[in-house]
């Protein structure tokens, strides 16, 4: 999940078209079979998994650790996993730690199948971070009760997660669930010494807009925004949340400084076309939105903090510039 280009920027742009939120986990339980990643490096084994869950669910296989963790990334992720521990190369125990590392499959529920049932073995998978331990040979009417079972679990704890983590207005993420994907990500960054992007994102004279067109045509702006930077910022592993107010930002984690610059662009470039009226605009006609963008490669050290300071100060100038040109 890498992106290049980018640079540390600032953009003004206006609003663009309008798009539904991005459907969540727990939505796409409900809505639609759940789908199931098979991971064994044994074809026989696939097999005989896919057939006792394909009546069921939408079942996806992988021959090898790098595979499944390709597969597991991929948009949509599978809602749980099967994971064989004794593989070549990348064994479970493996794979399954790249997945709880990573905030776009970390919440997704593994259950170890394997024919090692030493305690040390299931007590292993378990603190890596695994739901569960399955013994072979398996017994189909089991897994599939635990699948099951797993899968309601998981469903309740996404709709938990939805209602403390998604802003209440605009659906998308609230300011609890940008701290904690940025530290997460940020230790992340740091461990691999990979870049790490953060655009923060202001509307240009707010106060003005709600002033002129009362709230509801306030909160529908910010619905606006919302929508249109879902529709720019599509990567499973990047967030977009409202940090508050009308602040909003873009945590774009792989991502060096022109991956962050293509992205605003692609961000200015969607937005002109929304042209959402603003009559008491100092600088436009329409709705406008200033934008600071910063990257780093975090220091094992250094606090998250020092990324949000350093996206705040390009937002703090890019908007003392502005106000020099009026």
């Amino acid at each position: 999940c890498t992106r290049r280009l980018g640079a540390s920027m600032l953009a003004r742009i206006h609003i663009q078209q309008q798009i539904a939120p991005q459907a969540n986990d727990g939505d796409r339980l409900m809505d639609a079979q759940a789908t199931i990643l098979v991971v064994d490096d044994s074809p026989e084994n696939l097999q005989v998994l896919s057939a006792v869950l394909k009546g069921q669910y939408k079942v996806k296989v992988a021959l090898n650790g790098e595979r499944a963790l390709a597969l597991a990334q991929a948009e949509p992720n599978p809602d749980l996993i099967l994971l064989d521990v004794m593989m070549p190369g990348m064994d479970g125990y493996e794979v399954c730690k790249h997945l709880k590392s990573h905030a776009a499959t970390a919440n997704i529920p593994v259950l170890f199948v394997s024919s090692r049932d030493e305690e040390e073995d299931e007590a292993r998978g378990l603190s890596l971070g695994a739901i569960d331990y399955i013994v072979k040979p398996i017994r189909p009417s089991i897994v599939q009760a635990r699948v099951r079972n797993h899968l309601d679990l998981k469903r309740s704890r996404d709709l938990l997660q939805r209602l403390t983590t998604q802003d209440h207005l605009t659906g998308i993420s609230n300011r609890r669930r940008f701290d904690d994907f940025l530290d997460m990500e940020w230790r992340r960054a740091a461990r691999e010494q990979a870049p790490i992007s953060l655009i923060a994102i202001d509307i240009d004279h707010f106060k003005a807009y709600n002033d002129h067109y009362g709230h509801p045509g306030g909160d529908q702006c910010l619905i606006e925004v919302a929508r249109t930077l879902a529709t720019c910022v599509t990567r499973p592993c990047d967030l977009v949340a409202r940090c508050g107010g009308e602040e909003f930002a873009c945590v774009l984690p792989s991502t060096d400084s022109a991956g962050a610059a293509n992205l605003a662009e692609q961000i200015r470039l969607g937005i002109l076309a929304r042209a959402l009226e603003h009559a008491q605009s100092g600088t436009h006609t329409h709705v406008t939105i200033s934008l600071g963008v910063a990257t780093v490669i975090p220091q094992a050290d250094e606090s998250h903090q020092a990324l949000v300071d350093l996206a705040d100060a390009a937002l703090s100038a890019r908007r003392e510039r502005a106000a020099s040109a009026n």
